[in-house]
């Protein structure tokens, strides 16, 4: 079969000239990122609706999918929560990969060669991602953004959590968050009144009568392909796209370039919900008894283009001065016991499911979710940002005598299925997954969390259906299908 591009080699070969002093980090490091992303791969295969894994046979050494063409593929039992790397190989019948795009391209399935060579550069970028860090420090950081760079390994889940098609070595090492690198943002000055712009935009991001529009250099290279002016000093974020900068403030920045499943432009769409998001997410504070609280938006603005807007939002570090993304749990040093995790995952549950009554369903995964903890460590509130992905439902609401903003397309539905979906695929499967890190782990700490909680239809729901996770590796293996693919995982509470 014809293998995808070398990207092992390719990043090998532009590191010796950019940086040759991690030269010998990357190629000891590959292993390790050779297996991470199997991991996830394997999840995908062993758990998704993929129409040709005909039957998923277990045996005492492990699981067997079955393949529609008569072949068979075997590999470790699967733990879907699992976030180690516990996959060092697979065998296609008798063959032994440890690399996941030969095993995908030899697969041979419908778009295999595409997800393979996205699969290569997740592996390479991975192992670049592992070259440039340092021993964990037990000091608490000064800035919230140095929690944000210390989230190495991207997506816990996704096969391609480090997959950064489009960008250099350079680049990587240049804009990468965990590189930690400070980022020069330009600016792109766009006649105001060609502009769509909601809540407040601040006056040094004004000339005249021209708006300056934040813009990411790799944006504007490769995108625009134009010289921008002014700037202002940021430090990347866990998403890549959105920077710290002075004052406290956030800048999502347009970056059209494709990082695990999606294009990471900012649409037209969602430039005119957010403001209005932003002051409904804020009325319903008083209804969370101090439980949950939302980064306000302060400013959006696009030049009518989801290649150049932008959105400025207050850092979560106004809630507290102990806040941190709950995907960077995992590189605090928190009380090792299983009571931290039950008390964590009561907070967020009783936060999310009351919302979710209330009529909102937060994507409350690891990158949007934030945790404020006390001084000794305890979880104490949360913070929640980024609100362009919600759904809401006006039933719900008015059922709650609370009133239904002016709002449309897609964050707008009373569909139920919907509704749990976007809440337990993001917040069970994703957030507490992700920090409990296994299914042992997770039932653990959801079976003293879940006890005291209110029988709602959602917690019924929670408790005795399948949990909804997005099918990742189906999406990225369905190019012509819009929009996001679901598959359910084994409850761990049942």
């Amino acid at each position: 079969m014809h293998r995808p591009r070398p990207a092992e080699a390719e990043f090998a070969e532009e590191l010796a000239v950019v940086r040759p002093d991690l030269a010998e980090r990357y190629a000891a490091e590959l292993p390790g990122a050779r297996a991470a992303v199997l991991s996830r791969l394997w999840r995908g295969l062993t758990h998704e609706p993929l129409p040709w894994v005909v039957a998923r046979e277990p045996g005492r050494e492990g699981l067997a999918l079955r393949l529609s063409d008569g072949r068979r593929l075997h590999g470790p039992h699967p733990d879907p929560y699992a976030t180690a790397a516990y996959v060092r190989a697979v065998r296609l019948d008798g063959t032994a990969y440890d690399r996941p795009e030969h095993l995908m391209t030899d697969l041979g399935v419908p778009h295999a060669t595409d997800l393979a060579a996205e699969l290569a550069d997740s592996v390479a970028s991975l192992a670049l991602s592992r070259t440039t860090q340092e021993p964990r420090s037990p000091q608490w950081p000064a800035h919230d953004w140095e929690w944000e760079q210390r989230v190495v390994d991207g997506h816990p889940y996704h096969p391609n959590c480090r997959s950064r098609p489009g960008f250099s070595v350079a680049e990587q090492l240049a804009y990468g968050p965990e590189h930690r690198p400070l980022v020069r943002l330009g600016f792109v000055p766009v006649p105001a009144a060609e502009c769509l712009v909601t809540g407040e935009w601040p006056d040094e991001f004004r000339d005249g009568e021209r708006l300056l529009l934040p813009v990411h250099p790799w944006q504007a290279e490769h995108v625009l392909k134009r010289r921008t002016s002014q700037g202002l000093d940021a430090h990347p974020l866990m998403s890549l796209r959105t920077l710290a900068v002075a004052g406290d403030r956030h800048v999502k920045t347009a970056l059209s370039a494709r990082l695990t499943s999606s294009v990471r432009d900012i649409s037209v769409y969602s430039i005119g919900m957010s403001a209005t998001l932003s002051e409904f997410a804020e009325a319903l504070t008083h209804r969370m008894d101090g439980l949950l609280h939302f980064t306000r938006t302060l400013g959006a603005a696009t030049a009518n283009s989801p290649d150049l807007a932008a959105v400025l939002r207050e850092s979560p570090r106004v809630h507290g001065e102990r806040v941190l993304p709950v995907a960077a749990l995992a590189t605090t040093e928190l009380p090792e016991s299983p009571g931290w995790l039950a008390e964590f995952a009561r907070l967020a549950l009783t936060a999310g499911l009351r919302l979710l009554e209330l009529g909102v369903a937060l994507e409350a995964h690891g990158q949007n979710l934030l945790v404020v903890l006390s001084p000794s460590g305890a979880p104490v509130r949360l913070v929640y940002r980024d609100l362009a992905d919600v759904r809401i439902s006006p039933a719900r609401l008015a059922r709650h005598g609370i009133p239904v903003p002016e709002l449309s397309g897609r964050v707008v539905t009373d569909d139920v299925t919907t509704l749990r979906r976007k809440l337990f695929g993001s917040l069970v499967a994703g957030a507490l997954a992700g920090t409990a890190g296994s299914a042992t782990a997770l039932r653990g700490a959801l079976e003293s969390a879940v006890r005291d909680l209110p029988r709602t239809p959602d917690l019924a729901a929670l408790l005795e259906q399948p949990l909804p996770t997005k099918a990742l590796t189906l999406m990225r293996l369905s190019p012509g299908t819009p929009g996001d693919q679901w598959t359910q995982l084994p409850n761990p509470l049942r």
